[in-house]
């Protein structure tokens, strides 16, 4: 039981870990995916060129081939990144290319009329996104989102493939060393659980609170 006890502690280690991986890459995934979804409702063609480009290139490529890129090749273009740099790197531009589709389709569904309403209290395009659209089409992109986060959580262990020491990667170590495999692999399967549970509750949440605030009801 001691001995399992410095086993757990060690992939308990790893969860912190794959908890950076999470929200670090959920930061870089959120900013990717506002860039690129505005970036395809730009009236300049060359910016909808840019982000449809970004778009179909990291959801039409492996994110296995994606993290190798980013780990070995970019090195070779005198970028070095450390294993948790390349990971948050890659899963975040990975799922942020998905949620740039989200943001996309939100900001079109917001309907016609509050566009006209914009416009006719004059107001500039920033203003008209930043007051109108947005806070209304947020409400619509964050049960997506919360999916998107709760997929990257899931992918963080690709990771395992470039010695990171997330929890998938310290339960490969902890059955390399004692030969068992379902009691380590049976802990990390409770701890994606219970990690996206709490993704899912924290989202939950968030949505209820902020369609109150659009339906102009108190908390």
């Amino acid at each position: 039981m001691a001995q399992w006890s410095g086993y757990l502690e060690l992939i308990l280690q790893g969860a912190l870990v794959t908890l950076q991986l999470t929200v670090l890459g959920t930061v870089v995934a959120l900013i990717m995916a506002f860039l690129g979804g505005l970036g395809r409702l730009s009236r300049h063609w060359w910016i909808r060129w840019l982000a449809t480009g970004y778009i179909e290139f990291f959801r039409g490529t492996s994110i296995f081939v994606q993290l190798f890129w980013a780990y070995f090749v970019l090195p070779l273009f005198g970028i070095p990144l450390s294993p948790l740099q390349a990971g948050v790197l890659a899963l975040g531009l990975n799922v942020g290319a998905y949620g740039a589709e989200v943001v996309r389709g939100a900001i079109q569904s917001v309907p016609k009329e509050q566009y006209e309403a914009c416009t006719a209290l004059n107001l500039t395009g920033w203003q008209r996104m930043r007051h109108v659209i947005l806070p209304q089409a947020f409400v619509l992109m964050l049960p997506t989102f919360g999916n998107n986060a709760i997929e990257l959580l899931k992918g963080t262990a690709v990771v395992s493939l470039i010695s990171l020491s997330d929890m998938t990667f310290q339960a490969q170590v902890v059955r390399a060393q004692t030969g068992e495999t379902a009691l380590p692999f049976l802990t990390i399967l409770l701890l994606y659980f219970v990690f996206s549970t709490a993704i899912s509750t924290a989202i939950r949440g968030l949505e209820r609170h902020l369609a109150r605030g659009l339906d102009g009801t108190r908390s």
